[in-house]
């Protein structure tokens, strides 16, 4: 059962179990996830996260976080306000998991990005507070950084499209019914490398699953505690269809998404069960 703030579009969507936000702690006998949602389309990503969550049949509580004093310019602030809770305000508590999701942000530097500091204080603070972190496409990039000064560097052109990924440690929880490979969208214009990643293993850092096409995806530490993962398992199937139309739109280089549509030009939702499986071996 997944139990989600009332009133959140996302519950209805789904027909998920609702909660007072400020009455988190009320709700028993789940696994609580934070949420820290740093896209600005904050209902987007909601609904993926959720369904995706949803799917795993875990009982789980979806708990929204926002950094206070930030100002959005596509989700109305009063969105913001009703449904999302001030990190402070959870701050004294300890949880199960957290989910820090990407950002429109990954071609700027990681120290000129106006909430870096806050960040890395809610980073820091979840090694002690939270039993697993789960790290997204720019925030993966951003955990890496802050945690081992893994560096990101600019791509020449975007990688976008759904990539096969390698699974390098089959005995890894994170793994499980997921071997030998899976399938993974990517949108980024930016990566992390394989040998900058192996360079840290002596610091319990793994490469869980990578691409010949797309590089690394999956990162993880040997105690599971923080996982990287430079993908986007959770979108819908017309997320990277809605991407390359907008962007043809704008005017911008762009190719169509690889490995995405079928020879009737259709979507095939490939990676729906890798991310029901990714994301409940995550949770569990």
């Amino acid at each position: 059962m997944l139990y989600l703030p009332q009133d959140l579009p996302a519950a209805a969507t789904l027909g998920a179990q609702t909660f007072p936000l400020q009455d988190w702690q009320q709700v028993s006998s789940v696994k609580r996830v934070l949420f820290l949602n740093l896209m600005p389309q904050k209902q987007v990503t909601e609904s993926d996260i959720a369904r995706t969550l949803h799917d795993t049949g875990e009982n789980v509580q979806l708990i929204p976080l926002k950094i206070r004093g930030q100002r959005y310019k596509t989700t109305p602030q009063a969105y913001v306000e009703q449904f999302y809770l001030d990190f402070e305000e959870i701050a004294a508590f300890c949880f199960d998991r957290l989910i820090i999701t990407g950002a429109p942000v990954e071609q700027i530097p990681f120290e000129e990005v106006r909430y870096w500091d806050a960040l890395c204080h809610i980073m820091d603070w979840a090694d002690r507070q939270v039993e697993r972190i789960l790290y997204i496409c720019w925030g993966a990039q951003a955990g890496l950084y802050h945690h081992y000064r893994i560096p990101k560097y600019d791509l020449p052109a975007k990688c976008f499209g759904i990539f096969a990924q390698t699974v390098h440690c089959p005995d890894s929880f994170l793994m499980e019914s997921l071997t030998p490979a899976f399938a993974m969208p990517n949108s980024r214009h930016t990566e992390v490398r394989r040998a900058d990643i192996l360079a840290h293993a002596s610091e319990g850092l793994q490469l869980v699953a990578d691409s010949p096409e797309s590089g690394v995806g999956v990162v993880a530490t040997t105690d599971g505690s923080r996982t990287f993962i430079v993908g986007h398992l959770e979108y819908e199937p017309y997320t990277l269809d809605k991407e390359y139309r907008r962007d043809l739109a704008k005017g911008l280089p762009i190719q169509p998404p690889l490995h995405y549509y079928n020879k009737e030009h259709e979507v095939d939702f490939v990676w729906h069960e890798a991310a029901v499986r990714f994301y409940r071996n995550w949770v569990r």
